[in-house]
């Protein structure tokens, strides 16, 4: 208690605008990290290749054709 007593004025300024510095700093650095926690359901990972109609019907076709055949090859 003593030594902030024995310091001068300018250096006890100086000592609040620092204060005020750093806790407006903090506030700035919790809102930024709020703002990254709170984005839900962003993924990081590659993104996902849309397949069209044709394609997946295409593919269909094809399972449909093979399962055919394995239960075909079953009955005898």
């Amino acid at each position: 208690m003593n030594e902030i007593l024995s310091l001068s004025v300018a250096k006890l300024k100086r000592m609040a605008a620092l204060k005020s510095k750093i806790e407006r700093l903090q506030s700035q650095l919790e809102a930024l990290v709020s703002k990254v926690s709170r984005t839900p359901g962003k993924k990081t990972g590659p993104k996902r290749r849309k397949m069209s109609a044709a394609a997946r019907r295409k593919i269909s076709l094809a399972a449909k054709a093979r399962w055919a055949k394995v239960r075909a090859a079953k009955r005898k």
